[in-house]
């Protein structure tokens, strides 16, 4: 895999998660993702980014144009430093939530993207990395 374009964003702030979503649709329109791709990946983008503010008090986002057997993607990793998730298997399951929500968040989010990496440690923080290909597989 082959990193072609690549900046870095912190997320400290809710103004963030607007910048952040516009830095996402730049990203994908620059490799001619289609409308329903870019939807696709800015919705679960924003959501994860909104989970970072939520869970960890924000963190960084890498957003990254990549290259790999002669197809372009964006690929985003969420890096914070908060509690981190005890039960990976489990907050992967609809309906599951520590937050008081619908519990539909990092599975709905893994359903939208192309690849999907989650990786936490209590205590230390969590990675969550996703891709979209252009053509969406």
């Amino acid at each position: 895999m082959i990193v072609l374009s690549k900046d870095i964003m912190q997320i400290v702030r809710e103004q963030d998660v607007v910048l952040f979503r516009n830095r996402v649709r730049e990203f994908s329109t620059k490799i001619g993702m289609s409308l329903v791709n870019q939807t696709k990946l800015i919705t679960a983008a924003s959501e994860l980014v909104r989970n970072m503010l939520k869970y960890a008090n924000g963190g960084k986002v890498v957003l990254e144009i990549i290259s790999k057997n002669a197809q372009r993607g964006v690929r985003l990793t969420f890096i914070d430093e908060g509690p981190g998730i005890a039960d990976i298997q489990a907050a992967m399951r609809d309906g599951f939530s520590t937050g008081k929500s619908l519990g539909l968040g990092l599975p709905g989010t893994k359903r939208l993207v192309n690849e999907f990496d989650i990786k936490s440690k209590v205590g230390e923080g969590t990675t969550v990395s996703i891709i979209h290909w252009k053509h969406g597989r």
